[in-house]
């Protein structure tokens, strides 16, 4: 654990905190009142990713900016970075902040911690919004061909070798962010220097080598195995896919109608990996639309 805190990006009217969950103390960024939103970020980011959303949603909403374990302001042990510990993470802190229900946005691995959310305690989210993220219930046929576009998964899961490229190799973490949109100029140097600054950090490089190893070992081996295909979704779930994505095209998206009883899937031209901070303005209105239907 680290003791050195560095400072706080600044985003007008967020309230900041910090919740004891499960042993690991979180840092939850909050903007906004009324009904509860929480807020997943996906790899490398953490809770400022959401920047260009939060002013979009803030003023129909209590928004709830989870920096997950491992990232951001939130401690980093050791252990704990599974799909299974990470969800479990959500469900303890909407305990913490007395949260019967809320409604849920996902990006990247964040997303995939909601699905797994909402297939395990679907009593507490009641409408999920999932962006960049592939659902439990791929097709292999459609799935293995892209098996390629995971390329730089494979060296951040290695032991010792993914935080060190993560802490002494930043121009991978800015290839894939700049990889992951489709103009450049969506990053302005303060956000881009911010996440790649954090994913240096030591505690959050190691945290970086743990999400992907944890999802090699245990979640691929369920996939391949259908173990998710006992499971079925009743939370209203909107996907949202850019179309340019470099990492999950949105062709191999088709296929979870038997397993979901309200599931959609929009592809956004033109856009790419990170559609929150692409096109956040769709974004936002997706996540109105979704939210408005009853709950």
């Amino acid at each position: 654990m680290e003791n050195h805190t560095p400072p706080m990006p600044e985003l007008k009217a967020v309230r900041h905190g910090y919740v004891e969950v499960r042993g690991v103390r979180l840092h939850v960024a909050e903007a906004g009142e009324g009904k509860p939103v929480i807020l997943l970020h996906g790899f490398p980011q953490h809770w400022y990713g959401w920047r260009r959303l939060v002013p979009l949603l803030s003023g129909e909403y209590r928004l709830i900016c989870v920096d997950q374990r491992g990232f951001g302001w939130s401690e980093a042990p050791a252990k704990g970075y599974d799909t299974d510990s990470r969800v479990a993470d959500v469900l303890a802190l909407m305990d913490g902040l007395g949260l019967d229900k809320a409604r849920l946005i996902g990006h990247d691995w964040g997303a995939w911690t909601g699905f797994h959310l909402c297939l395990r305690a679907p009593e507490r989210i009641t409408h999920f919004l999932a962006l960049n993220m592939l659902h439990p219930w791929p097709q292999h046929r459609r799935l293995m061909p892209q098996a390629w576009r995971f390329w730089y998964t494979a060296l951040l899961e290695q032991p010792l070798l993914g935080r060190w490229l993560l802490r002494h190799r930043p121009g991978l973490t800015r290839y894939l962010m700049r990889k992951g949109v489709v103009e450049r100029a969506v990053w302005t140097p303060a956000a881009m220097n911010e996440f790649v600054r954090s994913s240096q950090e030591p505690a959050r490089a190691r945290a970086g080598e743990a999400l992907h190893r944890a999802f090699a070992l245990r979640d691929i081996a369920r996939l391949v195995l259908g173990r998710y295909k006992k499971l079925r979704l009743t939370t209203p779930t909107v996907i949202l896919a850019g179309e340019r994505d470099f990492m999950l095209p949105p062709g191999v998206l088709s296929g979870a109608d038997r397993h979901a009883d309200d599931l959609s899937v929009e592809v956004v031209a033109g856009c790419g990996h990170y559609l929150h901070e692409e096109c956040p303005d769709l974004v936002a209105k997706t996540a109105r639309e979704l939210f408005s239907r009853g709950g």
